[in-house]
């Protein structure tokens, strides 16, 4: 190159170019012509080169090269060929000063360091596509991990570019960095403390996408879309999003819905009031009508043999209704929603299965039911439990009982009238 450096300055200087003169037009034409060529290399890389990168990637039946496209992994290498020109020319352009050619080397190669690390940040993100593409990626999130690396990465070639732009080794700026460790530690404070809780969350299974969590303090409910380095994102359920610190989810209480989800039901746990003045033993005429139920027939005609039986040992004058043992209207209904419940379709039965008494209090008697339901879908389960209580509420005068309502503006009417 040099060579025909000297060949071209020669040339010019037969023609009666002064040797100045001809040494700046050569050196001229020569800057100019490997700006061109680097202008050229950028063209056919991105032109030519790119662009059938991108061809075969679309033809080919994996999904990672895919995924390196999307990412623009293949765009960023494409910047390597000018800032190569660039190197392997600076000799050339300045070979009679030394010092602009090393400059010129220097300035290429920080280039080159720095278009290395985007290389580098976006295999990264196709290394996280490609994972999020298998099973696992949904128990084992490494966003977290890799945003650590990324961090890592583009500190390192900070240093490197540093090094080279100063003519200093980069152990030498490392060997510096002691000092500012604390300014360090306070700049990337938050990025610290979710690394560490990025690895507790991992490690415990706490949280990962697709859980449904409730954070009431940030007023978090609803599906986790994303767990990164910094940040957890939560989608509520009206469609809202919530940003939630790494750190807070070990620092702070949450509610995680996974086990619902993984079990093999939904919980239905609601109570309806029973005024108690309605509450009664049940006479024969009640019985009779209590027997011609489906649900309740068998169970009528069994307890009444029971409770013969029982009286009978005992030898209960039966005359008065408050001696020895008798059916209610409260204990017949508890039967009957206990017997709705088992022949219910949409009523888990192996898991926890209960029809009881609360507590009473000034509103009456609560009667909880606590089953599940096997559709843990959330729209279904709103369904099947409306549908449940619907039906419940539509039973409960049968059986002379009537639920608790605090008087309204209608009684008062009533009243008055």
């Amino acid at each position: 190159m040099l060579h025909a450096f000297d060949t071209v300055r020669t040339y010019l200087e037969q023609y009666g170019l002064h040797p100045t003169a001809a040494f700046l037009l050569t050196r001229t034409l020569v800057v100019v012509g490997v700006l061109l060529l680097s202008v050229l290399a950028n063209f056919i890389a991105k032109k030519y080169v790119l662009k059938l990168v991108h061809y075969f990637a679309r033809k080919s039946r994996t999904r990672w090269d895919d995924i390196f496209v999307r990412e623009r992994v293949f765009e960023r290498v494409s910047h390597l060929a000018p800032a190569l020109v660039l190197y392997i020319c600076a000799a050339l352009m300045f070979y009679t000063e030394p010092k602009l050619a090393q400059i010129t080397e220097r300035v290429a190669v920080a280039y080159m360091v720095v278009v290395g690390c985007l290389i580098a940040d976006a295999l990264l993100s196709s290394g996280l596509g490609i994972y999020e593409d298998y099973e696992i990626a949904k128990q084992r999130p490494i966003k977290a991990y890799l945003q650590v690396l990324k961090i890592f990465v583009y500190l390192v070639s900070a240093i490197f570019v540093l090094s080279v732009l100063i003519g200093e080794s980069p152990w030498a700026l490392l060997s510096g960095l002691g000092a500012l460790t604390a300014v360090l530690m306070l700049v990337f404070k938050d990025s610290i403390l979710g690394f560490v809780a990025s690895i507790q969350l991992a490690a415990n299974n706490m949280v990962r996408p697709g859980d449904w969590i409730e954070m009431p303090k940030y007023g978090a409910d609803g599906d986790i879309i994303d767990v990164s380095l910094a940040t957890v994102k939560v989608q509520n359920w009206d469609k809202t999003i919530t940003t939630i610190p790494t750190y807070a989810l070990l620092s702070d209480s949450f509610k995680n819905w996974r086990g619902m989800s993984e079990s093999d039901g939904r919980r239905i746990k609601r109570a309806l009031s029973i005024d108690m003045n309605t509450i009664c033993f049940c006479d024969e005429d009640m019985l009779e009508r209590f027997k011609g139920i489906d649900l309740l027939s068998d169970y009528i005609t069994g307890k009444e043999k029971e409770i013969a039986a029982y009286n009978c040992e005992k030898e209960i004058d039966e005359r008065e209704m408050v001696n020895g043992r008798r059916m209610t209207n409260i204990g017949v209904f508890r039967a009957y929603v206990v017997s709705y419940l088992r022949s219910h379709p949409q009523i888990n039965k192996n898991m926890t299965f209960l029809v009881r008494h609360l507590q009473p209090t000034e509103q009456g008697l609560p009667i909880e039911i606590y089953v599940f339901s096997s559709d843990k879908v959330w729209a279904h389960y709103e369904g099947i439990q409306a549908d449940i209580f619907d039906h419940i509420l539509a039973v409960i005068p049968e059986f002379g009982l009537r639920v608790f309502q605090n008087p309204s503006g209608y009684d008062f009417r009533g009243i008055a009238a």
